[in-house]
């Protein structure tokens, strides 16, 4: 059974928003898209950068690296472009009660 962290109250990340929060000693991005929450890994898979400094692309459902401009599906972590190859891993996110929570089991 997943074990799931909560990192932030409903409504906390605005609409084509992202937030850093480190779970369980890993570093995660928590996007929003139109209500939808995602959660990545918050590390670029080609060099380190945070994901969650970088501009996110809401209609689209991507976000940019700011370190070389790869870009990464939200929903998944898949690498649409280079210099990025590697998908970035993505982790499961569920509402309970007014929490958004992650869990890092695949």
């Amino acid at each position: 059974m997943s074990e799931f962290f909560p990192v932030a109250k409903v409504g906390e990340i605005e609409p084509g928003g992202v937030k850093h929060f480190e779970v369980d000693d890993e570093e995660v991005a928590v996007f929003n898209l139109d209500g939808e929450y995602y959660a990545l890994s918050d590390v670029c898979s080609h060099q380190y950068a945070l994901l969650s400094d970088g501009e996110v692309y809401a209609s689209e459902g991507t976000v940019e690296c700011p370190l070389h401009g790869s870009e990464f599906d939200i929903r998944t972590g898949k690498a649409l472009n280079l210099p990025a190859v590697t998908a970035v891993p993505s982790y499961k996110v569920r509402i309970a009660g007014d929490n958004v929570e992650v869990s890092l089991d695949a």
